[in-house]
């Protein structure tokens, strides 16, 4: 049975809050609305755009969402145009990744991104071959709900018993509960400890490579 472990991409893998703050700012601003502060903002990355939106303003129409997701999508490509985007990895990460693999394990990415901005934050840091299976809001319904992990499962040949979902927000742990998949937080992202254990996490690491031997043990 092949194992499988499946990253959150923004605040597991990369840390990207500066970056979507800016383009949220942006976003807002050009809509003649008053930007969530960061703190606020935080709270609904992973979530696909529209939802994040809905998040926000929950009491403003639907087509409001949808015009500030098209003015978020057109805001993050503009600063990725000009060479503003920052998403560097975090510490150990890659250690990680390495660590996983040499155990044999498969590796794929269930994330509230584009397509085209995962595959562009990817090849940044050399990383798309990596992974088996690539899930996105694209082709998914926002999270928590578990079509990315089903699929993604299906794409390497997974059984729930055998994979991982491992994320920093209360979104990831909700649709790794969903899917039936073991459920990893991270301290290192967006959501605290406290709220990742609510939502249903098995286990938080507070540094990558404690994912290594949590891992092993439940291989």
């Amino acid at each position: 049975m092949n194992r499988l472990a499946i990253f959150d991409c923004d605040g597991t893998l990369v840390d990207s809050q500066h970056s979507i703050w800016r383009a949220l700012d942006t976003a807002f601003t050009a809509a003649g609305r008053q930007t969530p502060p960061p703190e606020r903002a935080r709270r609904i990355v992973g979530l696909s755009l529209v939802e994040a939106m809905q998040a926000l303003l929950p009491d403003e129409l639907h087509a409001v969402h949808v015009d500030l997701a098209e003015r978020y999508k057109q805001a993050f490509s503009g600063l990725r145009g000009a060479g503003m985007v920052d998403e560097p990895l975090f510490e150990g990460v890659a250690e990680l990744l390495d660590a996983l693999e040499a155990d044999g394990w498969l590796l794929g990415v269930a994330t509230g991104k584009s397509d085209r901005g995962l595959g562009l934050c990817l090849d940044c840091h050399d990383l798309a071959h990596r992974f088996v299976t690539l899930q996105t809001a694209d082709r998914h319904p926002s999270k928590p709900h578990p079509s990315m992990i089903e699929q993604a499962m299906a794409d390497a040949g997974a059984q729930a018993s055998s994979t991982l979902m491992i994320g920093d927000t209360s979104y990831d742990m909700a649709m790794a509960r969903a899917a039936g998949v073991t459920a990893v937080g991270v301290a290192w992202g967006y959501h605290p400890p406290s709220e990742l254990r609510d939502a249903g996490a098995h286990m938080v690491a507070s540094h990558p490579l404690e994912i290594i031997e949590f891992a092993r043990e439940h291989a």
